[in-house]
């Protein structure tokens, strides 16, 4: 991915869908970039986490993966080949790269689910047959046939959140952006998150998490970028870049609160037991999730 790696562990692996090369990108009347110089690269087939502290480029970097926004520094390719911003080209990147909002009201437009649904297939000009397939499909994924005929506004939070992701993937994309997506759920409603998740990746769909959950990222992703500042600054499989405590706390982030109640353990089993250190092991992976 980029010189960010943690020195040692090998750069993640696979054939890579998308990639920025020295990207930058500043707001109007902003008083310092919001992307600075930015390199990274997401291979085919990853669950990736994106984490980083409120204003570090998070969604930006996505909006710019999306072609909402145009970089003003740097190159974005996907699958090897630049990122064209004209009508047609967008158009096709918007179908390979689907994008959820962290608030679903920013992506829900119609009446009823049935037409929001239906909403992206028919301007893309798809034939009927087409657009009833693939409606169907996420239907049967996201269980929403007994909403089909609510109004949208009705919805609760979690069904909102829920349509806005059939949304995106009745458009069958290759890479899937997920803003927050576990904002203001449940704990339940979090755990359906994660199983949906590993459905659409188990077939065959890339990933990008962007989050200030890591427990959630603990137990999902397999690749970690941190950004600091619109750079990335730190990256690696989720156990190499959790094991940084000092330096993500300098970033204002932390550990997963199941790694700081397991080192909390290991810190009190080493004081105050005197157990065999296969024991003592045995114990801990009862305390893993």
């Amino acid at each position: 991915m980029s010189s960010g790696a943690i020195h040692g562990l090998p750069l993640a692996t696979g054939a890579t869908l998308l990639e920025f090369e020295q990207v930058g990108f500043s707001y109007p009347c902003s008083l310092g970039p919001s992307i600075t110089s930015l390199s990274l690269r997401l291979p085919q087939g990853s669950r990736c986490g994106l984490i980083g502290e409120n204003g570090c480029g998070k969604t930006t970097l996505f909006l710019l993966a999306h072609g909402l926004l145009r970089p003003q520094h740097g190159r974005i390719r996907w699958r090897g080949q630049p990122i064209g911003y004209g009508r047609r080209e967008l158009a096709a990147l918007r179908q390979r790269v689907g994008l959820v909002f962290q608030n679903p009201e920013h992506q829900l437009v119609a009446t009823t689910v049935a037409e929001d649904l239906s909403y992206g297939l028919v301007n893309l000009g798809l034939e009927e047959g087409e657009i009833r397939r693939r409606i169907q499909t996420v239907i049967d994924s996201f269980d929403l046939g007994d909403l089909l005929d609510r109004p949208v506004h009705m919805l609760s939070l979690g069904q909102k959140k829920q349509l806005s992701l059939a949304d995106v993937m009745v458009l069958e994309p290759e890479l899937l952006l997920l803003d927050e997506p576990t904002a203001f759920l449940s704990p339940g409603h979090c755990r359906d998150l994660r199983a949906r998740l590993n459905q659409i990746h188990a077939a065959g769909t890339t990933i990008m998490v962007a989050t200030h959950d890591l427990e959630f990222l603990h137990g999902w992703a397999d690749w970690l970028l941190v950004l600091d500042r619109g750079q990335l600054v730190l990256e690696g499989p989720p156990a190499a870049v959790f094991s940084q405590r000092q330096r993500l706390e300098a970033l204002n982030l932390g550990i997963p609160p199941s790694l700081e109640l397991l080192a909390r353990w290991r810190h009190l089993a080493a004081s105050h037991l005197n157990l065999p250190l296969a024991q003592l092991e045995g114990l801990e992976q009862q305390l893993l999730p």
